[in-house]
């Protein structure tokens, strides 16, 4: 097969510094570098007559590259795919919330294989369990200064704009900024550990575009209990702040006295806001879920958590021909170019066991729409539910057009001393 596999079938040959190696499948060269004096790269040296004596095997580390045999042990030393050393932040399923006792049977039934009076059942609990909930989001559709220019530029077509108000300004230019990439799963990361925040007591505002389904319980639950109630337990403030505190404590005092109290310095909370753009819902875990109190207290559990996310998929999945048909050709055209632009999962808009196309037909088009958005909701609910019993003042906006993302839904907090949105019922 080696032979066959260097025959280069009409291509003349390799480039200059390149593999030698014929990629049959490719029907071109490999395209690897080579090292000085040799024919093939590292991974098709095999091919190599005067390289056949040594034997390339998969490393066990990833099974995607090959490595030397007699080069093994010194290989398992530098691999990229090595088990690295954990940093002090990292604490095993510190974010992943309590595993509940009473966890979803392996094998549910998909929501295609539910009877018409399962899934009529499944629908009536969902329309109680959300009754008196606000189904009206405040619109709250801003846009940076940093974008107008770009904007309202006419060289840039429809997709250019769409691309532009999706994205963030993450080029922050302040000579005294300092930044920090941290490569870890939110699920075990502990913020107090980290040493800038730990040697600065640094009050945190967390932002989050977009955080698939359970990715934003673990960061809630990494905000609200890893760090802000390990602060709180050790009754921690910040440097700064302890500073502003005693130059300012004769002037509190003299404020307060003048029944000045609005102007008092507000008490410092670990967590000073919180911003998440969510999406994903089906993504979403009944373990890491953070209302699962919510849930309880309604009378549900995680069988119906369970259905509740499959279905939440029914407000963006499939829906793209629905939500646009007033729209005009061009918008039309538009979305088709952007629709794998985003940068979260969009559910597979696929012909999938959960989509609105394969379910029972008693339900039309618009009707399932309604019902993925009520699941949200409620999912949303449950967070807000969570938010407010950590003291916290949370509330659910839109924040752009759903031509521009269907997860157009916003989740901010601040702490309760903070004046703060009205909350969503």
């Amino acid at each position: 097969m080696a032979a066959a596999a260097l025959t280069p079938h009409g291509t003349v040959f390799p480039e200059e510094g390149r593999c030698g190696y014929f990629v049959e499948k490719k029907k071109r060269f490999c395209r690897m570098v080579v090292a000085a004096g040799k024919r093939f790269c590292g991974e098709h040296a095999g091919a190599s007559e005067e390289e056949n004596a040594r034997k390339r095997i998969l490393c066990p580390l990833d099974p995607k590259h090959t490595v030397y045999e007699d080069r093994l042990a010194k290989h398992l030393k530098k691999c990229n795919s090595r088990e690295k050393p954990k940093p002090d932040f990292f604490i095993q399923d510190i974010n992943a919330g309590l595993k509940d006792e009473t966890e979803i049977p392996d094998q549910l039934v998909p929501i295609s294989s539910l009877s018409e009076e399962q899934l009529e059942n499944l629908i009536k609990k969902l329309r109680k369990a959300s009754e008196g909930l606000n189904c009206t989001l405040k619109d709250q559709i801003m846009s940076h200064p940093a974008l107008h220019d770009a904007l309202n530029d006419p060289k840039n077509g429809d997709s250019a704009a769409k691309h532009l108000k999706q994205q963030v300004d993450g080029k922050h230019r302040k000579k005294n900024s300092v930044f920090e990439r941290l490569q870890i799963d939110i699920q075990h990361l502990c913020l107090n550990k980290i040493p800038l925040l730990s040697k600065e007591k640094l009050p945190i505002v967390g932002i989050g575009k977009h955080l698939c389904g359970v990715a934003t319980d673990l960061a809630l639950r990494c905000l609200v209990e890893t760090y802000a109630a390990s602060c709180e337990e050790r009754n921690e403030e910040p440097l700064a702040k302890r500073i502003k505190n005693d130059k300012t404590e004769k002037e509190i005092n003299t404020l307060a006295k003048e029944g000045n109290e609005k102007n008092i310095p507000e008490k410092w909370t670990p967590v000073a806001g919180i911003v998440i753009a969510l999406c994903c819902h089906h993504r979403c875990d009944w373990r890491h879920y953070v209302g699962k109190e919510y849930f309880r207290a309604l009378g549900l559990g995680a069988v119906d958590f369970h259905y509740f996310q499959r279905m939440s998929s029914w407000a963006t999945c499939g829906m793209r021909k629905t939500t646009l048909e007033a729209s005009n050709s061009s918008t039309k055209r538009r979305d088709k170019q952007n629709d794998g632009s985003e940068e979260h999962d969009d559910g597979g808009c696929r012909i999938t066991d959960d989509s609105p196309e394969s379910l029972p037909g008693f339900l039309t088009g618009e009707e399932k729409k309604k019902i993925g958005h009520l699941c949200k909701l409620l999912i949303d609910q449950g967070r807000i539910k969570y938010l407010q019993q950590k003291g916290f003042s949370p509330a659910l906006q839109y924040y752009t057009d759903p031509l521009v993302s269907l997860e157009n839904v916003l989740l901010t907090a601040l702490p309760n001393h903070s004046s703060s949105p009205e909350t969503s019922a």
